[in-house]
This record gives C-alpha cells, sequence and structure tokens, in this order.
C-alpha cells in the first residue's frame, strides 16, 4: 500500500498527559487493522508534534499525498478554522504536498455503537435499555452546528432502545450534565446513566464525571477512547477522502 496517501490524525491536544496517550493508543489501533498505511499523530495545542511538523516530516520521507483526518466529533471551530489553517501553511511551503481533509468523526452509527460499549463496560446490560435514561454528554461548543449535531445524536441514540436520551454540556452551552441528571430524575426515571461523547481524558472530561457525581447518576461510562469502533471509523473516513477528487484546500475552508 506505498502509493496510498499518508494518514495523519489530528487531535486537539491536552496539558493532561491521559490525551495523548488515549490518542496514540487510538491511532496505533488504526495502525493494526491496515497492516502497510502510513498513519502519523499531530496535535493543534499542547503536545507536539504539531501540524506543521508531522506534514514536514512526511514529506521528507517522500510522502507527497496526504489525507488529514480531524480527531473531532462535530464541525466546530477546530474543524472549520484551525485545522484548514495549519494546512494550508504547509502545502504552501511545501512544494507537491496534496493533502486531502477527511470529515470529522460524527455522526456515525459506529459512535453509537462505541457509546453503547462504555455503556456495557460500565455495567449496563441489554435488558437495562427501556428502563435507563442516558445523557450523552459532550464537551460543548459555541457552534450551532455543533450543537445542533449533538441533539441529533442523541435523539438517534434514543432510537436504539433507550428509555431517553438527553444532550449536556461541560462548558459552552447549556444544559450542564449535572442538570441534565437531575432533570430525568425529576421526570421519574430511576436509572439515570452518563455517557461521555469525548474521546480522551482531559479537564472537561473531568468536568463530566464531576456533574454526574454530583448529580447521583448511577451509572458512568468512560470516554470513547481508543475503542475499536472509532479505529474503524478513522479508516472509513480515511477510505472516502482518499477515494474522493483531488480539492483545492482553500475550498476546504468555506
Amino acid at each position: 500500500m506505498s502509493h496510498a496517501p499518508a494518514l495523519l490524525v489530528i487531535a486537539h491536544g491536552s496539558r493532561d498527559p491521559r490525551h495523548a496517550a488515549t490518542v496514540h493508543a487510538l491511532v496505533a489501533r488504526a495502525r493494526t487493522l491496515r497492516p502497510g498505511l502510513r498513519v502519523e499523530t499531530a496535535f493543534l495545542d499542547f503536545n507536539t508534534p504539531s501540524v506543521g511538523q508531522a506534514l514536514s516530516s512526511l514529506y521528507l520521507s517522500g510522502v507527497r499525498e496526504v489525507v488529514a483526518l480531524p480527531l473531532l466529533l462535530t464541525r466546530a471551530f477546530h474543524a472549520k478554522s484551525d485545522i484548514p489553517a495549519a494546512l494550508a501553511e504547509s502545502t504552501a511551503r511545501l512544494p507537491g504536498l496534496s493533502v486531502r481533509v477527511a470529515d470529522v468523526l460524527g455522526p456515525s452509527p459506529l459512535l453509537l455503537s462505541a457509546l453503547d460499549r462504555r455503556l456495557a463496560e460500565a455495567g449496563l446490560t441489554p435488558a437495562d435499555r427501556a428502563t435507563t435514561a442516558v445523557v450523552l454528554a459532550s464537551a460543548g461548543s459555541t457552534d450551532p452546528e455543533a450543537i445542533a449535531a449533538i441533539a441529533e445524536t442523541a435523539r438517534e441514540w434514543r432510537h436504539t432502545g433507550w428509555c431517553a436520551v438527553r444532550p449536556a454540556f461541560a462548558s459552552a452551552a447549556l444544559p450542564r450534565t449535572e442538570d441534565a441528571v437531575r432533570a430525568l430524575r425529576a421526570e421519574g426515571f430511576a436509572r439515570v446513566a452518563v455517557a461521555p461523547y469525548v474521546i480522551a481524558p482531559g479537564r472537561l472530561p473531568d468536568r463530566i464525571a464531576a456533574g454526574a457525581e454530583a448529580a447521583g447518576a448511577d451509572v458512568l461510562a468512560d470516554v470513547l477512547g481508543a475503542a475499536p469502533e472509532l479505529a474503524r471509523l478513522l479508516l472509513r473516513r480515511y477510505d472516502t477522502a482518499a477515494a474522493a477528487t483531488p480539492t483545492r484546500l482553500r475550498a476546504l475552508t468555506a
């Protein structure tokens, strides 16, 4: 597969060392699913390599075609602004480098499967679906498109059998996790679970966990992390982008 474009997974980055460790574990799992595909990692902030450093390294090794994959669940500011700007800077200074930008991870049935996996690991069984209300707790965003995407994901997940699914946010939007848990309790749901709709640990996932504990949630799932469904989703997004007709990077920022 040496002719295939390399895959550059672009994560947000965090001061919390658990974040980068989780991202690297997810990328390693994707590598095992696609032997021969070159898969590298870059970060927008706090961790190295940066997007520019990673692309320079790929370029110096002879790579001229790259699929850049935002490790993001929704299309918000990082997907619309930060990542296109970083990629444009690199393509401007690295002659002959072609970069295609893959879609963000969400929405996808694979993400719902990963959420189900984490709740099962936290102790819920298929028989519990009909009697369990779930808070889908995301990091939060000021972008209306991202907020709408989270709400739609909650609606789609509800259709898989949970008796209720409500979105919540750790920052930038309301309700907070603890408020969503309390609202479900007030509506009469005896069992309430919190499912973090975030990829890696960090400050905002910790805030979600604290809110779940403060409100007395019965179940708290782990972050999505290196779930096998996420690794498969990375490759699915890669394949779609790699098969697409190359587009000027400038058009992808619109």
